[in-house]
């Protein structure tokens, strides 16, 4: 279920990563540089006591509020002649929530440059009493108790503890298993309204990343052939179209979501902000505004966005194949009818 994000480890951390393991560094901190898109070793420590002794010590002083990290820290039990590490992952609940997907998206990422099978347990914090000693304490002693978890259902009972539970209006935001929900601006939500009631044919939406909300970039009556010319062709966009058409003798007038994702011209984040917050989008337009969307397009280029196209996509050719009559065969093993002639 990780969803990776492209992002990887920059040569300066796999080289520290790889002189690391020698038994000298106690701790290493990593964190994700967004601008150049890769794991940056942020800090590290030596050892100087037993784990135990160090462990606070050195944890608890690289906590920060509202920033996400990765700590890997190293035990003082050896398998194989190899250290083993404690692989922690801390997400306080009040980050952006921008910033917790990105680290919750890229954690298998960080194992993986590491070395995962040097890494013999793992510790996911919201609170600093999530992974502090006794936390982790707390933590080994409920491993125990309990039967062992599957891959599976270890990852799913992690995502569960970084949920937020919370209701989607204009002014509301929360994390799902399903993606992100941003909240959508007032002026975003009017002009949905107004698209809902037909004063309008069209609305288009873009992701403000900074202040994590859903913003308006177009509202209006327009032909279809209009829109390629108000789309981006280096940036995500949400359309919402009142297809207006005529099938099968019937005049229809129907809404269609349309998601245009210019591939690689944008950025990591921005692909995976976007392909997060629809389905959460759809489902809360769908829901507070009573708006059916009959259909979900997503295109990767503006060019793709006509008529004929949406039609198709809306009215799908059916394909009828006639097969002829196949006389079943007999039970196996049976010898041939043999018939009389009188």
């Amino acid at each position: 279920m990780s969803h990776q994000t492209g992002i990887i480890a920059s040569d300066s951390l796999r080289s520290f990563f790889a002189q690391s393991k020698d038994g000298r560094i106690r701790l290493i901190k990593v964190s994700i540089n967004s601008e150049r898109e890769q794991l940056e070793l942020e800090h590290n420590e030596p050892a100087s006591g037993t784990w135990d002794e160090d462990y606070d010590k050195y944890i608890l002083p690289l906590l920060e509020d509202k920033q996400p990290c990765y700590i890997l820290y190293r035990m003082d039990t050896r398998d194989n002649d190899t250290y083993t590490w404690l692989f922690i992952a801390y997400s306080p609940d009040n980050s952006p929530v921008r910033q917790k997907m990105l680290y919750a998206a890229t954690r298998a990422t960080v194992k993986k440059e590491f070395g995962a099978s040097q890494i013999k347990d793992e510790l996911f914090g919201t609170h600093t009493e999530d992974v502090c000693l006794q936390g982790y304490k707390r933590h080994t002693i409920s491993q125990d108790a309990a039967p062992p978890l599957t891959a599976a259902e270890e990852e799913l009972a992690e995502i569960k503890k970084t949920e937020v539970q919370a209701n989607v209006h204009v002014d509301s935001k929360h994390q799902t298993l399903a993606g992100v929900a941003f909240p959508i601006s007032q002026s975003a939500f009017t002009a949905l309204d107004k698209l809902k009631h037909k004063e309008i044919t069209y609305v288009q939406l873009s992701l403000d990343i900074k202040r994590e909300t859903i913003e308006l970039e177009h509202s209006e009556t327009i032909d279809i052939d209009e829109i390629r010319s108000r789309t981006p062709s280096d940036s995500p966009r949400y359309h919402i179209l009142l297809f207006k058409h005529t099938h099968e003798g019937d005049y229809l007038e129907q809404f269609v979501f349309i998601y245009s994702m210019p591939g690689y011209k944008c950025s990591i984040k921005e692909r995976m902000l976007y392909s997060s917050c629809k389905a959460p989008f759809i489902d809360n337009i769908e829901e507070s505004l009573g708006m059916e969307i009959i259909k979900k397009i997503e295109v990767d280029a503006a060019e793709e966005i006509t008529k004929d196209f949406i039609y198709d996509e809306v009215h799908p050719k059916k394909n009828i194949v006639k097969q002829k009559f196949a006389k079943p065969k007999g039970p196996a093993g049976r010898a041939p009818r043999n018939i009389k002639k009188e």
